[in-house]
């Protein structure tokens, strides 16, 4: 099974006891700062390892709740991927609360669980009322539905409970996509004796390797990752959804700052005017009017700008979604879909957020043309319907597209016919971008499988499916395979499926000592000792004893006559030539024997052996040569 990561995040209102319930979680105090000790809040973002397993790895960022470090907060929400919200029982939702409740709505965040802390210092009706008034603040919001745990940080009551629910909750989940361009928004840089400069954050998106070149951007600066950490642990890659430090060469700490970006593509975009789709929170203290200034939180990048509408000139209230452009003091880097926070720099507070819609907007006149423009760009042209649906579901028949995309089969059908668009099993669509990919996974599996097992012919196909059947559909990997043998990039042999390139062979290591047993073997004739007896006198462990000896029977160096026995395959070709010229058409085991000289224990087996390669028929008691 392919290993997924995951990141969640503490919200919640101010010392309601997110940073203590990160502690009962991980046993890691995520409060570093000297001033977060002395005045008992978080300022900075902090981070701990949660759980590991085969399966998944989770971390946990502890965002600051103080109404002063909303910036922070932003910034560690906007790379996770559930929130646990935290709020007291002895106190119940508040202010800072239904702030944090609106920007995780902004943001996307669609997976939640709420946690009912202090438990100990109320009484259970308490908290029946207290869960009252969470649920009722909670109605309409991404939390509506969410889970309810109750937990005391100090007496560990809970802790267990709504870690297995942590756990449970992202193993059914999607992790973000690993297949795309690298890019890490970095929320911390810092600098480590006698190793330089090293940035932290949350992988958005991709993979990232040691040694890889990468870009700073908006910044536009060439660097090196030349060594990576996930959770103060060496690591040769980072993936999509963990957090990772990175120690970069050619870059000092001065040149750096948050909000930077690290990236391995020039795909995406540097931008200082975004054309963007925004909601406002419901109880505005002030008005938002044309042209305002406002401050812009996208990934962990804080930047000055001004709104600017094009079909009003001001909102008091509104509960619709609003088309705007963002024009921006400051180059940020964004792509379409990437979500963001709106606030007001004086007197400061949340105004909304929204996504990006398109990241190089124009300038364009006040009035309904424009806005009936970017309604178009906001549902995308019909190749971007086609194909954002195919991203999501993989593969796709004509008439689920046409449900999917709200379009007609006609125009379908002109825009089915470019060349991105792969066809397949005469009825199913997919993009190619998702054959490459899956293409590149099972060339990924099957190396590092040659690599740990070069013995074998090669996976069972099944085994090499399963790990990809949960985000594809069966019927696309069977192609994938398929399409792979006929362009020669795999081969089966029955069932196993293997590099075309690969050919099995005995690891360099065991070698000499296989080298020294089929010496053995050779040596002894036909009067052979136990097969078991030639691997361990080789030095050969009993690990590998199973698959060499299949590997030594596929190549016909030794043939096995039955569970004990095996002779050298040239000792046992020369056995048969010896034989065959010797006896008749038909021979009885008395005449094997006087001919080969081997007693009962060798003879039954060898003949058995005989009959099941096909040189011979028993007929009765006795044998007939079949050419």
């Amino acid at each position: 099974m392919e290993k997924r990561y995951f990141t969640i995040g503490m919200a919640g209102h101010i010392d309601h006891g997110k940073t203590s319930l990160t502690k009962a979680l991980t046993n890691v105090d995520t409060d570093r700062l000297k001033e977060e000790k002395e005045r008992q809040i978080s300022i900075e973002l902090g981070f701990a390892p949660l759980y590991e397993d085969d399966e998944v790895q989770i971390s946990v960022i502890d965002v600051p709740g103080h109404e002063r470090f909303i910036r922070q907060m932003i910034a560690g929400v906007a790379g996770i991927d559930l929130v646990v919200l935290v709020v007291a029982a002895d106190e119940g939702v508040m202010p800072q609360t239904r702030e944090h409740l609106d920007i995780l709505k902004f943001l996307g965040v669609k997976n939640g669980i709420v946690a009912i802390s202090k438990i100990d210092r109320v009484d259970e009706e308490f908290i029946e009322l207290v869960k009252d008034d969470i649920l009722n603040e909670l109605n309409g919001t991404v939390f509506e539905e969410a889970p309810f745990v109750l937990i005391d940080s100090l007496s560990k009551k809970g802790i267990t409970e709504i870690k297995e629910l942590v756990i449970r909750t992202l193993k059914e989940q999607e992790m973000r996509d690993a297949k795309g361009a690298f890019r890490l928004p970095i929320d911390q840089v810092f600098t480590v004796k006698g190793q330089g400069t090293v940035v932290r954050g949350t992988v958005y998106e991709g993979t990232v390797e040691e040694g890889q070149l990468l870009s700073i951007m908006p910044k536009g600066m060439e660097v090196r990752a030349r060594q990576i950490q996930v959770h103060h642990k060496s690591a040769h890659k980072a993936y999509a959804g963990q957090r990772a430090a990175i120690n970069l060469s050619n870059i000092s700490k001065e040149d750096l700052e948050r909000g930077d970006v690290l990236v391995s593509s020039n795909h995406f975009i540097v931008t200082k005017t975004v054309d963007v789709a925004i909601r406002v929170v419901m109880d505005l203290d002030h008005m938002v009017k044309q042209r305002m200034p406002i401050r812009l939180h996208i990934g962990t990048t804080e930047v000055m700008g001004r709104i600017v509408f094009f079909d009003r000139n001001e909102i008091n209230e509104e509960n619709g979604e609003i088309l705007c452009q963002l024009r921006l003091e400051e180059e940020i880097l964004t792509k379409r879909g990437d979500r963001f926070i709106i606030r007001r720099p004086s007197p400061q507070e949340t105004i909304g957020g929204g996504w990006v819609i398109d990241p190089l907007g124009n300038k364009y006149r006040f009035g309904n043309q424009t806005i009936e423009e970017l309604e178009k760009k906001k549902v995308g042209t019909p190749k971007e319907r086609i194909t954002a649906a195919l991203v999501e579901a993989k593969s796709l028949p004509l008439h689920e597209l046409i449900k999917r995309t709200a379009l007609d089969e006609l125009t379908l059908a002109e825009h089915l016919n470019e060349s991105e668009f792969v066809l397949y099993n005469g009825k199913e669509y997919t993009l190619g971008q998702i054959i490459n990919s899956i293409e590149e996974d099972i060339y990924d599996k099957l190396q590092e499988f040659h690599h740990l097992f070069s013995l074998k012919t090669g996976i069972n196909k099944a085994e090499l499916l399963q790990s990809l059947q949960k985000r594809f559909p069966k019927a696309l990997l069977d192609f994938v395979v398929e399409n792979g043998i006929l362009n020669g990039i795999f081969k089966r042999k029955e069932q196993y499926v293997s590099l075309s390139s690969f050919v099995p062979h005995i690891p360099k290591s065991w070698a000499k000592r296989t080298e020294n047993l089929l010496d053995d073997l050779k040596k002894d004739g036909l009067k052979v000792r136990y097969l078991k007896d030639y691997f361990s006198t080789a030095g050969i462990p009993e690990k590998l004893e199973l698959d060499l000896k299949k590997f030594l029977e596929d190549q016909s160096i030794i043939v096995q006559l039955d569970e004990q026995f095996a002779y050298h395959g040239e000792i046992f070709k020369e056995a048969v030539e010896k034989l065959q010229s010797k006896t008749s058409q038909e021979f009885e085991v008395g005449d094997a024997k006087d001919v080969l000289d081997l007693s009962r224990k060798y003879m039954i087996p060898f003949l058995e052996r005989l009959d099941a390669k096909g040189f011979t028929k028993r007929v009765e008691n006795k044998r007939v040569w079949m050419n």
